[in-house]
């Protein structure tokens, strides 16, 4: 296999009848956009096998063109095609969640965030590749930037989609670091909301206490128009002041790999030359800690949510997936409780810490380092851990490249504040761009 970025071109020819594209012209070419799936996932394998995606795209297409005609004014999304991570539902496609299990026992209405797509007339491209049930066990997606490495997880398919320029958005999830990880190892931007701001009806759920839907895109501005359509009660931010940027100095950043602080530490003083105000403030002094609270409530929650999916289905799970129900099991709701209450503390202190030290955003690596060089892992999550732990927003904004490979920067916000995260996110991706 090659190691350059996939192209989307070549590959079996799709026919292109007359009806592939409305006639006003304004919804993409669905013959063209079915050959660009299917040459591209040839080696990639972002998305989930589909027979009749082709007919599928076409007669969607008609319905968004007739729905919209021209002059009637278009809704903010219109033509764009999207990936749904197959843990969300789709109706008239089934989900799997990356699983064996037969989808008929993981059937459910459509999804709230698929029917807000649809009526900001996006197209549905169709399922992306998961982890199982988005937990630890990888799927066949492959990193469009080198084949021999990890897309991230567990949101796999959806970045490698938009990453190797399948299609321009897609959607994921992420209850450690799903969205974040995964758009940094394939040079996208991701965006995860605060928890809750995101309806999560439809969704396969692994920790429903920490679990969002979020969104990738090549950019932030691709994020943010996605966000004003995914998320509750959207409201433009009202101002543009500089943020405040906080590096969260001491045991957390020293997770991350020495290459990838190194570049963490050029990007800071890139931001600093462009004119954000840039502060070390120690937080998260016992990473252990948080990767203990992590670890009960996921594991809790994951066997809660699998509980008789997997007393019937258990055969057919993967090691990894069993292994976190089955630890879960042995969890007991006094202990899940207690968790929680730790959970509350960390996002208390991270907010007292922005508060006393007047810190806006905090930025960090968006991961460890880049993309391991193995498919049978997503990748160290820890960069991502005590942000979702908190239930903050965060972005991932593509941040250059170490060894040919792409890292992302993370900036987290304040709990609820997302229109100003990515007002702010896309001030600061412009003066990464600006770099020499």
């Amino acid at each position: 296999m090659g190691e350059a970025l996939v192209c989307c071109a070549g590959g079996d020819r799709v026919s292109s009848p007359a009806s592939s594209r409305p006639d006003d012209g304004r919804v993409p070419d669905m013959a063209a956009l079915t050959e660009r799936i299917s040459a591209g996932d040839a080696e990639i394998r972002a998305f989930v096998p589909e027979p009749g995606r082709a007919a599928r795209l076409v007669e969607q297409a008609g319905d968004v063109a007739r729905r919209w005609p021209a002059g009637s004014g278009e809704p903010p999304l219109f033509g764009i095609a999207a990936g749904v991570k197959d843990v969300i539902r789709v109706e008239g496609l089934p989900t799997a969640g990356g699983s064996r299990l037969p989808p008929a026992a993981l059937a459910g209405p459509e999804a709230t965030v698929v029917r807000r797509l649809r009526e900001a007339g996006a197209l549905i491209a169709g399922k992306t590749v998961t982890a199982e049930f988005a937990m630890v066990a990888p799927g066949l997606t492959r990193n469009p930037r080198n084949l021999r490495h990890t897309p991230g997880g567990s949101s796999s398919g959806s970045a490698a989609a938009v990453g190797a320029g399948l299609v321009p958005l897609a959607l994921g999830t992420q209850t450690i670091a799903s969205v974040i990880r995964p758009a940094a190892f394939c040079g996208v931007a991701g965006f995860r909301p605060t928890h809750g701001r995101i309806p999560a009806d439809g969704v396969l759920p692994y920790a429903p206490t920490l679990d969002v839907v979020g969104c990738l895109s090549a950019d932030v501005a691709g994020l943010a128009a996605a966000a004003a359509v995914l998320c509750d009660d959207w409201q433009p931010p009202a101002g543009s002041a500089v943020p405040v940027l906080g590096v969260p100095a001491g045991p957390y950043l020293e997770r991350a790999d020495r290459t990838a602080l190194a570049a963490f530490g050029t990007q800071v003083q890139a931001l600093k030359a462009a004119g954000f105000p840039v502060h070390e403030v120690p937080v998260l002094g016992d990473m252990t800690a948080v990767e203990e609270l992590i670890f009960v409530i996921t594991r809790f929650e994951g066997a809660a949510a699998h509980a008789g999916l997997f007393d019937r289905y258990g055969d057919l799970y993967q090691a990894g997936t069993a292994e976190i129900i089955r630890a879960g099991q042995a969890i007991s709701r006094d202990e899940h409780a207690a968790a929680l209450a730790g959970r509350a503390e960390v996002a208390r202190r991270v907010a007292d810490a922005a508060g006393q030290a007047g810190i806006d955003l905090w930025i960090t690596p968006a991961a460890t380092g880049p993309a391991p060089a193995s498919l049978a892992t997503t990748g160290n999550p820890v960069m991502s851990m005590p942000w979702s732990l908190a239930g903050l927003p965060a972005v991932s904004i593509p941040a250059g490249l170490l060894g040919g490979l792409p890292v992302g920067l993370q900036c987290v916000g304040s709990a609820g504040a997302d229109e100003q995260l990515l007002s702010w996110a896309a001030g600061i991706a412009a003066a990464l761009d600006q770099r020499d």
